[in-house]
Formats: structure tokens, C-alpha cells, sequence
């Protein structure tokens, strides 16, 4: 990320144009603590299998009444490999946003999903999605070094790179998770430090918070060791541990 660390949670906020029902036109909005999208969208809804069985208690997110699926996608990965969207149908996996050189968050927020890959080693469903936000510098060769020195080893976590106007539509647009240029900034990037966890069904899933809603996201940057940082946020890597483990019992259903 482009800012410093004490700026990393006042992340500017992408909205959404729906033709029909709410209109959110994206753009950024004052630094808001913790968020990247309203958190009206969300609303309590069940899980369940094709049976009409419970299996989860995570909540989607949802616009207009409608569950928000992850958009299609194609971009190259650390090994030269288009990867698209379908190639993580019936997994599970956790979407960031990053730069091979940020100065600041990008390598923290890589370090925890470090753990978080390691925690889940054996789950061949889980996956991990990285969208560079500097594509113009991080070819596959210079992903592939990354991922190397920062010990990616599960074979679904794509390092990906491609079209820079695609990667910042799928960001702000598709995954609502802030990006852009800022020549001001330590790095000359700045974006969001959170994770976003999606289902086996390519739907964007999150646990509540303490009044009922979606919490959308979760922190990347704090890690478990920590516990909390100097502004006195608290780490979310165990609840994100926590809820790819319900997510890993779900059933996909095609």
C-alpha cells in the first residue's frame, strides 16, 4: 500500500451502479475505518444444501436482494497460466489486492496468508486469489520470485497479472476492495488491507458483526501474534481461519 501504516484502515470507498433498485456510483468517498462498501448491503440469510439443509451460518453479501457472486475474471498467474474465475469453482479462497513493492501493508498482509495456506495445507478445495495492482512492473517472472521468497507453496494460490484498467474494475467494482495510483504515496499505490472470503459457489461470504450485518471483509494486515496494532484494531486472521473452516464443509453444488 502507498500510505504509511497508521493510514492503512482510512481506505476510500468504491460503490456500485445498479441500473435497478439503489444506484451507488463508484468513487471515493472520506476515509471510513474498516470498510470498502456500505454495510447495507448485507443481510442475514441461511446456507443451505441442495436438500434444504443448513450447513453454514456465514452470511452473503447481498445487493438489491440479490447474493453477490464473484464477476468472471481472466489474468495470467506467477507461472504463466491464464487462470480465470472458473478455475476456483469448488474451492474456497481468500481474494487480496497487492504490489510486489509496497513499501508497507502488502508484505504483512502476505506473511498471514502465509499462515493462513499452511493452516490449511492438506484442504486441496481452499485456494488463494492475489490481483497485482501494478501490472505494468509485476510480470509473471517478478510474481513468481514473490511467491517463491514469501513460501507460496499451495498450487491454487494464483499470483495474478493482466490489464490494469481490468484489475481495478474487479477491484473496486467487482469485489468493492479500493485500489489505485497516488504518485503521493510511499510506493505510488494505495489500497485496501482486507481479505475477502469466497464460498465453493463463487459467492462472497462473510459472519456477522455485532449488530446482525455482514462484516464483509477482514482485516489482512494484523496478524494473530500481534493481536492488535497501535490504533488498538483487533486481528481478524483467526476469524478468518475460523470461518474457511465452515466454508470448507459446504457442499458445492453445480
Amino acid at each position: 500500500m502507498g500510505t504509511k501504516k497508521t493510514n492503512y484502515s482510512f481506505i476510500g470507498i468504491a460503490f456500485i451502479l445498479l441500473v435497478f433498485g439503489i444506484i451507488f456510483i463508484p468513487r471515493i468517498v472520506d476515509r471510513i475505518k474498516g470498510d470498502d462498501i456500505s454495510r447495507t448491503k448485507g443481510r442475514s440469510q441461511n446456507v443451505t444444501n441442495a436438500n434444504g439443509t443448513q450447513i453454514s451460518d456465514l452470511m452473503f453479501l447481498e445487493i438489491n436482494g440479490t447474493p453477490k457472486k464473484v464477476p468472471q475474471f481472466s489474468f495470467v498467474n506467477q507461472h504463466g497460466d491464464t487462470i480465470t474465475n472458473r478455475d476456483y469453482e469448488g474451492k474456497v479462497y481468500v481474494v487480496e489486492f497487492f504490489f510486489t513493492t509496497c513499501p508497507t501493508i502488502c508484505p504483512r498482509m502476505n506473511r498471514n496468508l502465509v499462515q493462513i495456506q499452511n493452516t490449511f495445507s492438506d484442504a486441496e478445495d481452499f485456494g488463494v486469489a492475489s490481483f497485482t495492482i501494478n501490472p505494468k512492473y509485476d510480470t509473471q517472472e517478478v510474481l513468481k520470485a514473490y511467491a517463491e521468497r514469501y513460501g507460496v507453496t499451495n498450487p491454487n494460490w494464483h499470483l495474478m497479472t493482466g490489464d490494469q484498467e481490468a484489475i481495478y474494475a474487479l477491484a473496486n467494482i467487482g469485489f468493492n476492495i479500493y485500489a489505485g495510483e497516488n504518485p503521493n504515496v510511499d510506493g505510488g499505490f494505495e489500497h485496501s488491507g482486507n481479505f475477502a472470503l469466497i464460498d465453493k459457489n463463487g459467492f462472497m461470504r462473510s459472519r456477522k458483526d455485532a449488530f446482525g450485518n455482514p462484516k464483509i471483509f477482514y482485516k489482512g494486515i494484523i496478524s494473530e501474534e500481534e493481536q492488535t496494532d497501535e490504533d488498538g484494531e483487533t486481528q481478524e486472521i483467526s476469524m478468518l481461519k475460523e470461518d474457511i473452516a465452515k466454508l470448507l464443509k459446504e457442499n458445492y453444488l453445480k
